[in-house]
């Protein structure tokens, strides 16, 4: 006798259905046994196995032909039990779906916590590589600015430096050359140049000025680095520097000579 609907449990369920199990297995084994003490058919004497396989091919198809007459049967027909088990298999389902929900949940919100994470570290590369292009862009401002500065400046310091240096070879040259190569004359003072009628009309320079004349005119004017030879300058002191070859003669006008190429 099945309980009432609102009375019945599963355990309850489960015990039903395992009482009709049991009684459906008794059946069978009812079944079972009328079939093994029937009478054994007696086989004709020729061809015995032909005719036991004839007859199993005639048993199976008979059975095959019974099963596919039937319909499938629910193993309990209390709606009790039924309601119960579905009950069960329905819990069962909620619960196995709920803890797919909360992991899909627990990886949704893992992977926003990873794309948020992500996002940021990307804006903070973006900031970091703004703030290094504008430290780049300054910085070359400041490298072309500082570079040019200091450019001028040592150049600055470059001719400063060569003019003082000139200054000291040119006195240096000057102290030797008033030392060694005086005018002529007794105190070696500049002397005038007297004409053949005993006038004094042209006065002597010195092998310094000579020199200095012929550097100034190399340095300031090289595509015409001549000089003419005038009648201050006194003839031995030229005759001196064209035959050590500190001075050359123009090849076609020799009243003008120039300072050899020492620097090239």
């Amino acid at each position: 006798m099945s309980l009432p609907q609102q009375d019945l449990t599963l355990e309850d369920a489960k015990e039903q259905l395992l009482e009709e199990c049991e009684e459906i297995w008794k059946h069978v084994e009812e079944c079972h046994n009328k079939v093994t003490f029937q009478e054994i058919e007696t086989l004709p004497a020729t061809d015995p196995k032909l005719s036991l396989l004839l007859h199993r091919v005639k048993s199976l198809t008979a059975e095959f032909n019974q099963w596919q007459k039937r319909t499938p049967e629910t193993i309990s027909t209390n709606p009790d039990v039924l309601v119960a088990l579905g009950k069960d298999q329905l819990q069962r389902l909620k619960h196995d779906l709920e803890m797919i929900l909360s992991t899909v949940h627990a990886k949704n919100k893992k992977l926003k916590e990873d794309l948020l994470r992500e996002q940021q570290w990307l804006t903070e590369q973006q900031q970091l590589i703004d703030c290094l292009d504008q430290t780049e862009k300054d910085m070359s401002n400041q490298v072309v600015q500082f570079s040019e500065k200091r450019t001028l400046q040592e150049l600055k310091s470059k001719m400063l430096k060569i003019k003082t240096y000139k200054e000291e070879l040119l006195n240096a040259l000057g102290e030797f050359l008033e030392k060694h190569f005086p005018l002529p004359g007794d105190d070696g003072i500049k002397k005038r140049k007297t004409s053949s009628s005993g006038k004094q009309d042209v006065q002597l320079i010195t092998l310094h000025e000579i020199l200095e004349s012929l550097i100034n005119q190399l340095i300031n004017k090289p595509h015409d680095p001549y000089v003419r030879i005038r009648k201050s300058f006194w003839l031995p002191y030229i005759e001196l520097l064209l035959r050590y070859g500190i001075a050359l003669r123009h090849s076609e006008d020799p009243s003008r000579i120039r300072l050899e190429d020492f620097h090239q």
